[in-house]
């Protein structure tokens, strides 16, 4: 209010009574001597040059104001409407029982959130649909299409394991992995040379593709820790913390997966044993 009224004041004192004026007219002795009236003498009252007083003595105004703003002027937003205060007496309304009335539930205090009275609450009123399954896992997917581009394009080395590691470093995946990488068969006719990969799920035509190619898919087992060890081993080195030791799969996963995760992340693959190894290796036995 303080600040309205000092703008107020101001503004009309430069509106209504502007300031004198200097105008320059010529000397009759000498036609190069100029002398100086004040714009009270001016007999043409009528003269544009009022016009001009009145807006610089606005403009002054204005900048008289802009002035005036400074941090010690400046206040918080304080809400018109206060806060009904209750239980400060009869004469605001909202004294002894505060709005509450007489006795009662209500008046004593805040009942039991979904309390209905005693009836069926609503919550119970209504039947159950569905269930959200504690054991189910997210796989974030991937496309050979894009791998083969980022292999075209120098980032991911065609040589060496592919791991979810270096799918996560080399941007092929995003940042929000939950349980692991599922290989999908998207842009497969791009895989025209050998690669060797390691996720945890993968695609009946994503995996023909890579074999077809000379390459091999092994599905390998993480768990939370684990997952967490293959892509940020950092944070443990940070912490003073060993990696944990990889984790055996479950019963019911045992069947979905080709083997353990191995940590730190791997850089060569392992090879696939075929029946002929295996019929030889239990001969030799």
């Amino acid at each position: 209010m303080l600040l309205r009224r000092r703008l107020t004041s101001l503004l009309s004192t430069s509106i209504v009574s502007p300031r004198p004026t200097l105008t320059l007219t010529p000397s009759p002795s000498s036609q190069s001597s100029l002398h100086f009236l004040p714009h009270s003498l001016n007999p043409n009252p009528s003269f544009s040059a009022n016009g001009k007083a009145s807006a610089l003595g606005f403009v002054q105004g204005v900048r008289a104001y802009s002035s005036l703003l400074s941090l010690n002027d400046l206040r918080p937003r304080v809400p018109r409407k206060q806060k009904t205060r209750k239980g400060r007496g009869i004469g605001s309304g909202k004294g002894k029982t505060a709005g509450r009335g007489h006795k009662g539930q209500k008046a004593r205090g805040s009942g039991k959130l979904g309390f209905e009275g005693g009836q069926t609450p609503l919550r119970r009123r209504l039947p159950k649909r569905g269930f959200k399954n504690p054991f189910s896992l997210t796989f974030q997917p991937v496309g050979l299409g894009k791998i083969a581009k980022l292999i075209n394009a120098g980032k991911i080395d065609s040589s060496e394991l592919i791991t979810m590691k270096t799918l996560k470093d080399t941007g092929a995946i995003g940042k929000q992995i939950k349980d692991g990488v599922r290989l999908m068969g998207r842009g497969a006719e791009h895989i025209n040379w050998p690669i060797n990969l390691e996720v945890s799920r993968v695609t009946v035509r994503a995996k023909a593709a890579v074999e077809a190619a000379g390459g091999s898919v092994r599905r390998v087992y993480y768990n939370k820790l684990g997952f967490r060890a293959l892509l940020t081993p950092e944070w443990f080195e940070k912490k003073g913390r060993l990696l944990p030791r990889a984790a055996r799969p479950p019963p019911k996963q045992k069947d979905k997966v080709d083997s353990i995760g191995r940590l730190p992340a791997p850089t060569k693959p392992i090879p696939f044993f075929t029946e002929e190894n295996e019929a030889a290796s239990g001969s030799s036995t």
